[in-house]
């Protein structure tokens, strides 16, 4: 419970704003580690000077810096944060409303459905935005499709909603190898595969402008329906007995957060464990109350996919595709958490 303190007669934990503090000190040595490591290494002074000069609070000039800064690793800096704490938020809600600590947005076919949309445009020959459009639309219809599936199952409940987003990320899968089989091994295979390991070195303020504000708008949204997530979580007859519309407000959250994550996978690609790892990290630390822990959430996957970018493009002369790197740690944290879970008895 940690410290309490009575304030007004009420009982007052100090324990939540404890550890969303931390959890900005994280984020904020983060974006300074993204800005001044790398390849070209910049001081943490030399850096603040570049941004005081993009802000027109310094003067003086430094070509290279600014560069580096302004076109390189501010965007991927932002990048990461939004899709960081998207994915992590997203996974944290579909694990509420569905009732299950193991679902994660590439399990119910928003990954699949989104790589088989991207990669459909990539062998058409569509340009990056149509790209990304089709990562979104394709994510979008795989839910869609799981949804739909669902309904014709029988019994109805949680069950057949996991049962329909397999059957659907199955289907999207196959169409995924149907079109990687199809593909031009020489010029389209490789862009597919590029594109499916995941990379924020494509994302520039082009796709920063358009995407900012919806992205941040969902992922505020998701936070401030805790309450609701906790109450999903609770079951379906505790939450009917409380007022709430199952067969109604589950649809449209689970809507919110495919659209949140199919946004990201249009950003960057095919960016694996996130919405899986961050959001039990997240409860380890805030517990499991959803009002306590959705916004660690977004601050811890933020701060996580910064430095596993940051890793990325800095550990060899040749950049790492970012989704190896998450798949990579992402499963050995995953493994440390469960042993602290089962440690704990839960």
């Amino acid at each position: 419970m940690g410290e309490m303190f009575r304030v007004k007669g009420r009982l007052i934990s100090i324990r939540p704003a404890f550890i969303r503090s931390l959890s900005i000190s994280v984020l904020v040595l983060a974006v300074l580690l993204g800005l001044c490591w790398g390849r070209y290494p910049l001081s943490p002074s030399r850096v603040a000077v570049v941004l005081g000069r993009l802000l027109h609070v310094c003067g003086g000039s430094d070509p290279i810096a600014d560069a580096v800064i302004w076109q390189v690793r501010l965007p991927r800096v932002l990048a990461g944060f939004l899709v960081g704490s998207a994915l992590s938020c997203g996974g944290a809600t579909f694990q509420a409303v569905l009732r299950n600590p193991l679902v994660s947005p590439d399990i119910i076919g928003v990954l699949s459905g989104s790589a088989f949309g991207a990669a459909l445009v990539i062998v058409m020959g569509g340009s990056p935005v149509l790209i990304q459009l089709g990562a979104f639309c394709g994510g979008l219809a795989a839910v869609s499709a799981g949804l739909s599936i669902s309904r014709l199952l029988p019994q109805g409940g949680l069950l057949t909603l996991l049962m329909g987003g397999l059957i659907a990320n199955a289907v999207f899968t196959a169409l995924l190898s149907l079109v990687k089989y199809t593909a031009d091994p020489m010029d389209q295979l490789p862009a597919v595969v590029n594109w499916l390991l995941g990379t924020l070195s494509q994302t520039g303020w082009t796709e920063l402008s358009w995407l900012t504000v919806p992205v941040l708008a969902l992922v505020t949204i998701l936070i401030l329906l805790s309450p609701l997530l906790d109450v999903l979580s609770l079951g379906d007859d505790e939450a009917r007995s409380l007022g709430v519309s199952v067969q109604v407000m589950r649809p449209v959250i689970i809507l919110l957060a495919t659209l949140v994550c199919a946004m990201t996978i249009s950003m960057a690609g095919i960016i694996g464990w996130v919405g899986l790892l961050v959001p039990h990290v997240a409860r380890m630390l805030a517990g499991a109350e959803h009002r306590n822990m959705m916004p660690v959430c977004a601050l811890l996957g933020a701060a996580g996919l910064i430095l596993a970018d940051t890793v990325a493009r800095s550990l060899t002369s040749g950049e790492v595709p970012l989704g190896i790197m998450t798949e990579l740690f992402g499963a050995l944290a995953f493994v440390l958490v469960l042993r602290r879970l089962r440690g704990e008895g839960v």
